[in-house]
């Protein structure tokens, strides 16, 4: 019974790997990660809200296209 807990287990902790690293890729967690950035490095400053970010984000990569598929 203990091994098929550590099967399960492992199987659970890889796909939560293969989660985090989708989620990396599609940019979901960009937001998240620029706003725990701002408040860790720059304690007091302004952090942008998600709706600015996201506007933000998509106008430089309109104006810098850089080599994306679309």
């Amino acid at each position: 019974m203990a091994g098929l807990r550590t099967a399960a287990a492992r199987v659970h902790d890889g796909a939560a790997h293969v989660r985090w690293y989708v989620r990396q890729v599609m940019g979901d967690d960009a937001y998240a990660t620029y706003a725990a950035h701002q408040r860790a490095v720059h304690p007091g400053g302004v952090v942008m809200t998600e709706r600015e970010f996201w506007r933000m984000r998509h106008a430089e990569q309109d104006a810098n296209p850089g080599s994306r598929c679309c």
